[in-house]
């Protein structure tokens, strides 16, 4: 029994694994190699360098057509390296990748020793000719930066392309769910994914786990010419979470607020109107730590978060003096206790 338990625990195991492999999205560099007269080189060494990676690098060999293309790369700075026996190594530094873009980087080999290096300094691409997607992509510099609740909700609202169901403002609601949708579909097409695995429950494009937008790498929104993997054919919001690295790092944020900081529409009118009491904020609060680092440089890094938010506010109703009373199946009102709504997690 023991036996057929661990049998069935490491398939189980194997199953989330290859899901997750599966779900992986990245960036990718491309391209076509050719020495100086326009001849496609095959065998071409590719190497594709940068600290956002853990293995530090990844390595593809031109094909017969001196195609090649190096693929689920995360966002951060590249340098992509090309070499050949017998002609000169070029290097094309600063390339720059995020979300799905894919980089077309071509290069042009001469003939020359080994210990010959052309490094080639240019603009990053920034048009992706390989996919027909409308992608926007927030910075985790920019989220950080710009006064939001550090609720994905809270970025859907930047995105012209959108429109949002249930936002917030300042993150008085606390950690909600919201629905979106583009291009006049349907309410619930919306998606939110983690490093490409859907985060919503069928039927819904979102659920209500709410990630936290605040240490993410990036945020990436795919509006319009979403592959065909899609259980949807409207939006799809992708959140890259931060993965650690070769240095230790951490980051700490905390923010609150209360009712003396509030400001009030509570008018002569909406008392003549007979309203008690309006809606008003009791206190509200978002602490958040994270830390991440290696475990063992280029082999294995580690990333924690931890995070504790909560609002309490004050609703325009008033406490059932028969709560708890079985025998009583009415709404009876204590005008001395206003309602109370309390959010922690």
């Amino acid at each position: 029994m023991r036996a057929l338990t661990r049998l069935l625990m490491g398939a189980i195991l194997l199953l989330f694994m290859a899901a997750i492999a599966a779900a992986q999205t990245g960036a990718a560099v491309t391209g076509v190699v050719a020495d100086t007269s326009g001849a496609v080189l095959p065998g071409v060494t590719v190497e594709a360098k940068s600290p956002a990676l853990i293995e530090q690098l990844r390595s593809a060999v031109t094909d017969e057509g001196g195609r090649y293309r190096i693929v689920d790369l995360r966002p951060g700075i590249y340098t992509v390296t090309f070499a050949l026996p017998g002609f000169t190594t070029v290097t094309r530094e600063g390339i720059e990748l995020s979300g799905t873009f894919i980089a077309t980087v071509n290069a042009e080999l001469r003939v020359g020793g080994l210990q010959e290096t052309v490094t080639v300094s240019g603009e990053t691409p920034i048009v992706d000719t390989q996919s027909t997607k409308t992608q926007e992509t927030l910075q985790n510099e920019v989220i950080n930066s710009i006064p939001t609740g550090r609720q994905y909700y809270s970025l859907t609202a930047l995105i012209p392309a959108l429109n949002v169901q249930g936002n917030d403002v300042g993150g008085i609601q606390g950690p909600i769910f919201s629905v979106f949708q583009a291009h006049a579909g349907r309410r619930d097409e919306g998606q939110v994914h983690i490093e490409g695995l859907s985060m919503g429950f069928q039927g819904l494009g979102v659920s209500f786990y709410v990630p936290d937008v605040g240490n993410a790498q990036e945020v990436n929104f795919t509006i319009a010419g979403g592959m065909g993997e899609a259980t949807t054919g409207g939006p799809v919001m992708n959140v890259m979470p931060k993965v650690g690295g070769n240095e230790f790092h951490g980051t700490v944020f905390a923010s609150g607020s209360w009712a003396g900081l509030q400001g009030s529409n509570y008018t002569q009118e909406l008392r003549d109107a007979g309203l008690r009491a309006p809606n008003k904020l009791k206190k509200l609060w978002d602490l958040n730590g994270a830390f991440g680092g290696p475990v063992l440089k280029d082999r294995l890094w580690f990333y924690w978060n931890v995070r504790y938010q909560g609002n309490r506010k004050y609703v325009a109703l008033w406490r059932n003096k028969n709560a708890g009373d079985v025998t009583k199946w009415t709404y009876d009102p204590d005008f001395g206790h206003q309602g109370l709504d309390d959010g922690t997690w």
